[in-house]
């Protein structure tokens, strides 16, 4: 165990020193959007579960594995202001001896815009959407509890007149102790470039680099799970003007950002309860989306979120509900489908 921590923080240090923010810098950002509902139910942001959904290959390559076979996984994503989301995984699996291959898309389509020109008259209307293909194996090294994965994406993206290609890789690790329940992984995903551009600039592709930690309880169906997300930009925080205290004499102090809160914004808390029965319920905590998207003197839940799963034979039924603003909410619905009981 002290090696296996020794191991991860070797490969986390050189991401603490790195200091810069990452909204807004990153073309194709919808691959940072969560793929399911199981995804979404434990905080968006999960690398550790190792179950027989096929759609958590595409978080995790390195969880393909041959209890995912022949399983089809669709889930869709009624987004904000008619974005309308999609994601959909197939494993394929010829020898039991850990030779799978999985497959999976995800899709995004952000409906239609009113073209306007440079005076404002209205224009044809123009629409934008963007598609993934992947393609995923993994590998479980001798003898061990260890597992390596990667999945290969081919990108599309189309906003009106104007389209591009990429090319990105995610690498996974993941380590299991089956005699404590224990597991952790770790990812690097969208690591890559654009084959071709919008319009002549080349753009980065939203690389993350994610650590997670996870265990069942010995004594109570509940598995918890922490993830510490986007290691590869410490500084996340940011000054928000419109939270500046004000002092006794009438002037305001600027917000201050700490270390604690640095740390914070990296932190991923969620719970399963029943993670292996026919029922479960899920709740997690974004601690960085509860951050940015908070709102002074009114208590909006901004950062969690809840979901479920059902099992009725050969179909897995899940939901989830992320809390964001007032404004709006995220809702995703799945099934997974068994196509050879």
């Amino acid at each position: 165990m002290i090696r296996l921590g020794l191991f991860f923080g070797f490969l986390m240090l050189p991401f603490f020193f790195s200091y810069s923010q990452i909204g807004g810098k990153h073309t194709y950002q919808f691959l940072t959007l969560s793929p399911s509902p199981h995804q979404a139910a434990l905080g968006s942001k999960n690398i550790t579960l190792f179950g027989s959904d096929p759609i958590n290959g595409l978080y995790n390559p390195a969880s393909i594995n041959p209890d995912m076979g022949s399983r089809l996984s669709m889930n869709y994503r009624p987004y904000f202001s008619g974005i309308n989301m999609g994601t959909a995984a197939y494993v394929y699996t010829w020898d039991r001896n850990f030779k799978a291959v999985h497959f999976g898309v995800q899709y995004i389509d952000y409906g239609s815009f009113d073209g306007r020109d440079e005076f404002g008259n209205p224009t044809e209307s123009f629409s934008g959407n963007e598609i993934a293909l992947s393609g995923g194996y993994a590998y479980n090294i001798p003898w061990t509890e260890w597992f390596v994965g990667v999945n290969l994406k081919l990108i599309s993206s189309t906003l009106e007149q104007y389209q591009s290609f990429g090319m990105a890789v995610d690498l996974g690790v993941y380590y299991k102790i089956p005699s404590k329940e224990f597991e952790a992984a770790l990812v690097v995903k969208n690591l890559g470039t654009q084959l071709t551009t919008y319009s002549g600039l080349k753009e980065s592709l939203p690389l993350e680099i994610m650590l997670g930690l996870s265990q069942e309880l010995e004594f109570l169906p509940l598995r918890w799970h922490v993830t510490f997300q986007n290691l590869q930009d410490w500084n996340l925080s940011y000054v928000n003007e419109n939270r500046r205290a004000s002092s006794l004499d009438g002037s305001k102090n600027s917000e201050s950002t700490s270390f604690l809160k640095e740390t914070l914004q990296h932190l991923v808390l969620a719970a399963e309860l029943f993670p292996d029965r026919l029922f479960s319920v899920r709740l997690g905590y974004n601690f960085r989306r509860g951050e940015e998207l908070r709102i002074l003197e009114q208590r909006n839940f901004s950062g969690f979120s809840v979901g479920l799963g059902i099992t009725l034979k050969r179909f897995r039924f899940q939901y989830s509900h992320a809390r964001y603003t007032t404004a709006g909410n995220a809702n995703i619905f799945g099934v997974t489908i068994d196509m050879n009981p």
